[in-house]
C-alpha cells in the first residue's frame, strides 16, 4: 500500500477501454467460518476434467477465446486449454514469475512479469518485450490490435500488439490511495463520454473511505454493472452514463449476474440478488457468513460461489438456496468461475484447474 496517495470518490470512466479499479481492504482477523450445512443434491453435476499449474498467487484472470481456457500461473506459464475435455493445446513461458494473470485475443497473448516487464507472444513465441515504469497487478488488455496496460498508479498505456510501440498513455488526474490488487480494463466503444458516481466515501480513515470501483465488471447488454468497494453495488446505461440504481451492500469482490439478475456478496458473505432492470431486492442468503466467497458465476438456474476450502456452491438463483456443493484441491477458490457452453472452469490458489458440468 502506498501511504502516501489519496484516492477520490469511485466514478466510472469510458475512454475506449473503462478504466475500474478494484482495491481490497488490509489483512484483519475474521469471525469464524460458518459451518457448511448437509446438502441433499438437487441437481447433478460432475468433473469432467482436471490440470495443475504452478499456482494462481496474483490477481486472475481467466480468458475464453473459441471454446478454450487461456490461463497464466505464478511461475510465468501460459496454457491453452480446451475447454470441452481440457485438452492441452499450447503452452508458452514469460521467462519470469508474473505479478498479473493473462491478457489475450486468442491470437496474442500478454502477461507483466513482476520485474515490471510487459511480455507480448504471438501464439507461443515471444514478438516484443517494453520496460514499464509501474508495477502493474491488473492483467493486460487485448483487442483491436492493441494492448492496454493498467499500472497500480491508474495510469493506461496502449501498445500496437504486433511491434510493442507505444501510442499514448491516459492518466487520470488526481492523486491515488491504491493497494496492490486488481483493476479492470474493459472494452466499451467510443471514447470518454461519461462518469458517474456509484458510492460516496464514508469512514473516519483514508482505507475505510476508499470507495473505487471493483472489477470485472458485468456487461449486461447496454449496461455496466459493478461494486464501489466497500460502499455500493449498482448499474448505470453505457450508453449515456445514466445510472440506473444503486444499493448500499458494501464487499470487496466483483459480482456477477446477468440481464435478469445480479449477484454479489459482501464483506461479511452474507449474499444478495437483486434485479438487474431496477435493483430490487430479491433474496438474500447468511448460511456461508466469512467463508472467503469468490466472485458469483451465474450458470443457467443456478449462481456459482466459490470459498476458502475450496469448496463450489451452486445455488438455487430464484431463492439462494444450496443445490448442489463440489469439492475441489482444497484451497481457495481464485477469481470467478468461468463458463465456456456446458463446462465451468474453477481455479485454485493452489493451481488447481477443476471443469464441472452441471446437469
Amino acid at each position: 500500500m502506498s501511504a502516501g496517495r489519496r484516492r477520490a470518490p469511485a466514478r466510472w470512466g469510458v475512454a475506449g477501454v473503462v478504466l475500474l479499479a478494484l482495491l481490497s481492504g488490509c489483512a484483519s482477523d475474521k469471525p469464524k467460518p460458518s459451518p457448511l450445512e448437509q446438502v441433499t443434491p438437487k441437481i447433478a453435476g460432475r468433473l469432467v476434467w482436471s490440470a495443475k499449474m504452478d499456482g494462481a498467487r496474483f490477481p486472475l484472470a481467466v480468458v475464453l477465446r473459441d471454446g478454450n481456457f487461456i490461463v497464466a500461473s505464478t511461475n510465468g506459464t501460459l496454457l491453452g486449454l480446451e475447454a470441452q475435455t481440457g485438452r492441452q493445446l499450447w503452452s508458452a513461458n514469460a521467462g519470469a514469475a508474473l505479478s498479473a494473470g493473462v491478457g489475450s485475443d486468442g491470437a496474442f497473448h500478454a502477461v507483466v512479469t513482476v520485474d515490471n516487464q510487459l511480455v507480448v507472444f504471438e501464439g507461443t513465441q515471444v514478438v516484443w518485450r517494453e520496460q514499464l515504469k509501474s508495477r502493474v497487478t491488473t492483467p493486460p488488455f487485448v483487442a483491436g490490435e492493441r494492448v492496454f496496460v493498467m499500472g497500480v498508479d491508474r495510469a493506461v498505456q496502449a501498445f500496437d500488439v504486433r511491434d510493442g510501440k507505444r501510442l499514448w498513455t491516459l492518466q487520470r488526474p488526481g492523486d491515488a490511495l491504491t493497494l496492490l490488487n486488481i483493476g479492470v480494463l474493459t472494452a466499451v466503444r467510443g471514447t470518454l463520454r461519461w462518469e458517474v458516481p456509484v458510492g460516496s466515501p464514508r469512514g473516519t480513515n483514508e482505507v475505510e473511505r476508499l470507495a473505487d470501483v471493483v472489477g470485472p465488471a458485468l456487461r449486461v447488454g447496454n449496461n455496466l454493472c459493478a461494486r464501489s468497494f466497500q460502499v455500493a453495488v449498482g448499474c448505470a446505461d453505457a450508453e449515456t452514463g445514466r445510472l440506473l440504481w444503486t444499493r448500499n451492500f458494501g464487499g470487496i469482490h466483483a459480482i456477477g449476474g446477468d440481464s435478469e439478475t445480479v449477484f454479489g456478496a459482501d464483506a461479511t458473505d452474507r449474499i444478495a440478488a437483486w434485479k438487474t432492470e431496477n435493483g430490487e431486492t430479491l433474496w438474500t442468503n447468511e448460511r456461508f457468513l466469512f467463508r472467503g466467497l469468490s466472485a458469483p458465476a451465474s450458470v443457467g438456474p443456478t449462481v456459482v460461489f466459490g470459498d476458502f476450502e475450496g469448496y463450489v456452491h451452486f445455488l438455487d438463483r430464484k431463492d439462494g438456496k444450496t443445490l448442489l456443493r463440489l469439492a475441489t484441491d482444497g484451497s481457495p477458490v481464485v477469481g470467478r468461475p468461468v463458463l465456456a457452453g456446458t463446462t465451468l472452469l474453477v481455479v485454485t490458489r493452489n493451481g488447481g484447474l477443476f471443469a464441472f458440468r452441471p446437469e
